[in-house]
């Protein structure tokens, strides 16, 4: 039986429900590499879930060195290396370049999981100047500060999950957000970056290295600035063809070729600016919601193009598909939460997943990691799934006490 390595950091839905069973219906057997094994192991050994791994290995999967002195260990050569984490990408690269499996190329990952070297490689190739600055310490933010445009982003230079990102209006504030990062982070990499104001959107894209596909994208409702919590993403873009064209470029140009790919942008009088490309599968619960609005066999079809499977002609469903958020709004102890459910509705399925159980602590992030479950759906008719999703959601009610 040919063997999928998995590099994997902390346990993930994604992985969890949707590579790894995914994985296993291909005949596949999923062994899975990661530097936290003891909490891998104690996901698996609950009951419910969708798919487990075959193996679990320990091992520090932000070295690629590492990785590949664990698999050259092993009895048989790996048929395929595959990761889904931001985190993970370059190392999953090098290592399937070791073993000469189809890969992406490491220097993009880096660059697309480096966000200051992404903003390089832009400029470099004439495909979105923006300014920008990386800062570690107060020295540095001194020399910056004086050249920043207000109103200016703060974001760590590698981060994920709108975690420690926000908004300054003046030289004052950027000063107080980077203080109050490295005091829990010394010299921890900024980046600062130009403010572009605009409706967010993301482009979803698939390649075997010669084809590429684009999926589609989503509309992106944000919570209010100084904070980008991703509040609601609804499928379909809206925009013209030529102006996707022009995000495609754009990333073409980066260098993304190969696997899925997950780029947010944002859509000004001048055309597409690029904010961040991910150079992965999208992420919390979305995969999921393009797989069901797409009809199509999503995580399949990601892992086939790691065996060397040339990506398919797909034809794609028109269905709507709405994705809903719920975040904390206060700190403290969760009392109570909603149970999950999936339900179906005439032409619509809904699906209600908590992200927290009764008895957690809230500890407010202003970010991605302050949801408190997450309701999707899918339909032909958009305004009866608006309708509908705004009806269950209205009865969603959480308990927080101090």
């Amino acid at each position: 039986m040919q063997e999928l390595i998995i590099l994997a950091h902390v346990p993930t839905d994604s992985v969890n429900d949707g590579f790894i069973p995914a994985a296993q219906r291909l005949g596949l057997r999923v062994v899975l590499l990661t530097d936290h094994a003891e909490a891998h192991r104690h996901h698996f050994n609950q009951a419910g879930l969708a798919g487990y791994p075959n193996e679990i290995i320990a091992c520090d999967v932000f070295n690629p060195l590492a990785v590949m002195g664990a698999l050259t260990c092993r009895a048989k050569a790996p048929a395929a290396i595959f990761s889904n984490s931001d985190h993970l990408q370059t190392s999953t690269a090098i290592a399937a370049d070791y073993f000469d499996l189809p890969r992406k190329n490491w220097h993009v990952t880096y660059r697309a999981k480096n966000k200051a070297e992404m903003r390089a490689s832009l400029q470099s190739r004439g495909l979105d100047v923006l300014w920008h600055a990386v800062v570690c310490d107060q020295s540095m933010l001194a020399q910056a500060a004086g050249r920043a445009p207000f109103p200016c982003i703060v974001k760590p230079r590698e981060g994920v999950a709108s975690q420690q990102v926000s908004l300054s209006y003046n030289r004052a504030e950027l000063e107080a957000q980077c203080a109050a990062v490295w005091a829990e982070q010394p010299a921890l990499p900024l980046l600062l970056e130009e403010y572009i104001a605009g409706p967010l959107y993301t482009l979803e894209t698939l390649g075997d290295g010669e084809r590429f596909c684009v999926l589609g994208g989503f509309q992106v409702t944000l919570s209010p600035p100084p904070y980008f919590v991703e509040l609601e993403a609804r499928w379909g873009t809206g925009l013209t063809h030529r102006q996707e064209a022009q995000v495609v470029e754009m990333i073409r140009g980066f260098g993304v070729g190969f696997g899925a790919c997950h780029t947010e942008f944002v859509m000004t009088e001048n055309g597409p600016r690029l904010i961040e490309i991910n150079y992965r599968n999208i992420g919390d619960y979305r995969e999921f919601l393009l797989q069901d609005a797409l009809a199509i066999p999503l995580f399949e079809i990601v892992l086939r193009l790691y065996l060397g499977t040339p990506l398919p002609e797909l034809t794609l469903a028109p269905n709507a598909a709405l994705i809903r958020y719920f975040t904390a709004q206060c700190a403290g102890r969760l009392s109570d939460s909603p149970e999950a459910f999936v339900r179906h509705a005439h032409d619509l399925q809904l699906s209600y997943k908590p992200l927290r159980a009764a008895g957690d602590s809230i500890i407010l992030t202003n970010s991605n990691k302050d949801y408190l479950g997450v309701l999707r759906g899918t339909g032909a008719d958009a305004r009866h799934l608006d309708t509908e999703m705004a009806r269950v959601g209205k009865g969603l009610a959480w308990g927080i006490t101090a």
